[in-house]
């Protein structure tokens, strides 16, 4: 797993950029108005995103249109299936502990 991934995600306001751009790509303006931050606190975010590959910025005439790249998505989403596994494994067997807890109750 990639930890420039997870740094990028880990800061509060880097995380609302994300939630932001998955309606839809959108200009630092557009960003900072949206979270009432500072433009240049904005461009700071979203170089640590781009670093990391989060993001992607398009060119159009003066303004940079800023979208999310799936790919760390996948990757991300590849990392967890791990623990996902595990998780359920666990729920089955809580799953079936308490199935054998009603099955005694309406025994008794």
């Amino acid at each position: 797993m990639n930890t420039s991934l997870m740094s990028a995600f880990a800061e509060p306001n880097r995380m609302q950029i994300v939630e932001l751009l998955r309606e839809c790509p959108l200009t630092v303006g557009e960003i900072a108005e949206r979270l009432q931050l500072r433009q240049p606190q904005v461009s700071k975010h979203l170089r640590v995103l781009s670093e990391a590959g989060i993001v992607e910025a398009k060119v159009d005439a003066n303004r940079r249109i800023y979208r999310l790249r799936p790919e760390p998505f996948r990757e991300l989403d590849d990392w967890l299936e791990r623990y996902r596994v595990i998780w359920e494994n666990r729920f089955d067997r809580l799953d079936d502990y308490l199935q054998k807890l009603q099955d005694k109750e309406k025994r008794s």
